[in-house]
């Protein structure tokens, strides 16, 4: 008696266990099916709106390469370690280490013929400024807000001269300057020396996008008319 209690204890206990492991497999396999289910759904929601996507976008073309000159942000200046106490500089001395300085940053040797469209003696145009500003710099929708004579100054003192004028003409936000370099039938040789001097200093000056040479009612081959990179800000 005792022991047909025993086994049937025992065989209860069984068939809880096998029902118990019946119904894990069976959430188990509910959990699988209702994973697969998502993942079949969302491959149907990418693929519908690919679609979608496909469908807005026909007849769209990518737009053409920009010829548009656009500023390079400026580079970041690393502080230098601070000095000792410095000796203020006299009138004088600042005036004279001003104009060193200018002629230290421009080069008389620098060579500016790839730089030339065409004719060298006729225009200069910025890399990256499309070809429309130099249409307009030469029929002259800029007008000339200031100009600068170099007639009667020797080489270092034109170069000081161009270098502190384009600063001034940056610093006040103006678009369009002419210089006046001479046609050169005066120098050595009769060769135009400083023009194409005043060409590689142009080259060189930050700001100076554009330039080409003047109309004849403006000083023609003996002046230059430069374009500022105040003239790409919009107008306001």
């Amino acid at each position: 008696m005792g022991g047909s209690l025993k086994d049937s204890a025992t065989l209860k206990s069984l068939a809880q266990q096998l029902k118990g492991k019946g119904e894990e497999r069976a959430r188990e396999e509910a959990a699988r099916a209702k994973a697969e289910a998502e993942r079949i759904e969302r491959e149907k929601q990418a693929a519908a709106e690919a679609t979608i996507f496909r469908s807005t976008m026909k007849g769209v073309n990518k737009l053409p390469e920009s010829n548009r000159y656009v500023p390079q942000a400026p580079k970041p200046v690393i502080a230098a370690a601070p000095a000792g106490p410095k000796r203020k500089l006299t009138a004088a001395e600042q005036k004279d280490d001003d104009a060193a300085v200018l002629r230290e940053s421009l080069s008389d040797l620098f060579e500016v013929d790839h730089y030339m469209e065409e004719d060298p003696s006729l225009n200069y145009l910025a890399p990256g400024v499309g070809s429309d500003v130099m249409k307009r710099l030469r029929k002259g929708y800029w007008p000339v807000q200031d100009e600068l004579d170099l007639h009667g100054l020797r080489r270092d003192d034109a170069r000081d001269a161009i270098a502190a004028f384009l600063r001034r003409a940056n610093q006040r936000n103006q678009r369009c300057v002419c210089v006046i370099h001479g046609r050169g039938f005066g120098s050595k040789g009769g060769e135009p020396v400083l023009k194409s001097m005043v060409h590689s200093w142009l080259v060189q000056t930050e700001g100076v996008i554009a330039f080409c040479q003047a109309h004849p009612m403006d000083g023609g081959e003996g002046a230059l008319i430069v374009l500022l990179r105040a003239a790409l800000r919009p107008e306001r």
